[in-house]
């Protein structure tokens, strides 16, 4: 079994540290992913392209409740449950 293990290593390794970065890229876009601030600053570039005329009063409020709904159901999904 020893040397089974001593002939693996070399291939062993380097799946190990593949596995540890997929799971790193995968902490860090799920923390990007459900971070509120993204959503919120989204909406400030909604109200943004409104004031500047580069979409209407309709668009603005279609994209803003659909922004509102995210952020809700973020904060539903990152809420502690109930005791």
């Amino acid at each position: 079994m020893g040397l089974f293990k001593l002939l693996t290593l070399p291939v062993s390794l380097p799946l190990g540290g593949i596995e540890w970065l997929a799971r790193r890229v995968d902490q860090a876009v799920d923390a990007q992913w459900n971070d509120p601030k993204r959503i919120e600053a989204a909406l400030i570039a909604l109200e943004r392209r409104l004031e500047a005329g580069e979409i209407d009063e309709d668009a603005f409020e279609a994209a803003e409740a659909d922004l509102l709904r995210e952020l809700r159901e973020m904060r539903a999904r990152l809420a502690p449950p109930p005791p």
